[in-house]
């Protein structure tokens, strides 16, 4: 995983995590990756400063890592609570597509086919674009996004 601060044409900064650089440019390019204050998806990536840790954040005569005062992290790891919550978000999200198929590109259609009536319906998961996902809650199909990425099977080691 590799985690970019990004910026849009409206000055407003966030960061997001990727699998890779070239799954920036690839969802970059499919209209995946927006703004989420203003929805812009005129998305670059922004300066990044190294991190460069205060004096206080320095290793101790103990060799432990003092902590980084209100950040709410010690020795520039996420706090266990969030660790835990994420673990257990990435394991329910994989319980829950366990038993579902990845179609890749085709899922707004297979949904909207599954819909409609135009196949046998079964648990899917894969990729659409921003709007795709729209055009398909309007016409009042059910999706929901998957909140931890997942790696396409073409894609797996």
């Amino acid at each position: 995983m590799i985690v970019y601060d990004l910026s849009c044409d409206n000055a407003h900064r966030f960061e997001i995590w990727f699998r890779s650089s070239g799954d920036f440019a690839d969802q970059r390019e499919r209209g995946l990756v927006s703004c989420p204050e203003c929805g812009s998806q005129a998305v670059a990536k922004a300066p990044m400063a190294p991190a460069v840790f205060a004096k206080g954040n320095t290793l101790t005569t103990t060799g432990k890592t003092e902590s980084r005062g209100d950040t709410g992290l010690e020795g520039g790891k996420l706090p266990e609570k969030v660790r835990a919550a994420m673990a257990a978000l990435a394991k329910v999200q994989r319980e829950t597509i366990k038993d579902s198929t990845w179609v890749g590109k085709d899922f707004a259609a297979q949904s909207r086919e599954m819909h409609y009536g135009e196949r046998d319906e079964k648990l899917i998961h894969g990729r659409a674009t921003k709007e795709e996902a729209l055009d398909l809650i309007e016409e009042g199909i059910g999706i929901a996004p998957l909140l931890v990425p997942v790696v396409p099977p073409e894609e797996a080691n």
